[in-house]
């Protein structure tokens, strides 16, 4: 039973019935071996930073651009076992130096991460994987090296509508865009 219509400063809320309605998600690429050694990718949105010391990430994953919509999207259409999603797409499957498991080249920014736990939830599987090593491309990164979001250009999965959206405009940064509303100029 759905619970009644709240008001909140002229806002009408209604509790709706739980789901994975989370947004946005990310839409990156899994990319593992299956035992003869062939290299398999696959989209998902259920992921995310778990942990940061050790960092975390709650799958091992490939971070597609906007150039890549199409095959990132591809990648999450068809299954590994009946066809090279690779050779498919066009794409590169890379060897990781750092850890057992392929990354796609072509792809501007990557999270190489060992599997630590593997948790049943439901009826999925959980893989938390300490990342090891992350690779970025130069045109991405900034003096220090690190990834700019502006230049990786990711983009984002809308579970509620099934559209991929593009990240927008900076609107704040993060330990200073609420300093107005605590009245103090350092926190």
């Amino acid at each position: 039973m759905l619970s009644p219509v709240f008001l909140t400063e002229d806002i009408m809320k209604k509790s709706i019935k739980p789901d994975t309605h989370a947004c946005p998600t990310p839409a990156w690429c899994v990319c593992t071996y299956d035992a003869d050694g062939k290299a398999n990718v696959m989209t998902v949105a259920w992921a995310g930073i778990c942990c940061s010391d050790p960092p975390c990430l709650s799958v091992t994953v490939s971070i597609p651009s906007v150039k890549y919509l199409k095959q990132a999207d591809y990648f999450g259409m068809v299954s590994g076992k009946d066809v090279d999603k690779f050779a498919t797409s066009g794409l590169t499957a890379t060897r990781s130096d750092v850890v057992d498991a392929p990354y796609v080249d072509e792809f501007p920014l990557i999270f190489e991460c060992t599997v630590k736990e593997a948790v049943e939830v439901g009826g999925h599987v959980l893989f938390v994987g300490e990342i090891a090593g992350v690779k970025a491309d130069d045109e991405v990164s900034n003096d220090e090296g690190l990834p700019l979001p502006e230049k990786v250009n990711p983009f984002i999965y809308a579970p509620t509508t099934g559209d991929y959206i593009a990240l927008a405009d900076v609107v704040g940064r993060g330990g200073d865009s609420g300093r107005e509303i605590s009245g103090r100029k350092n926190l």
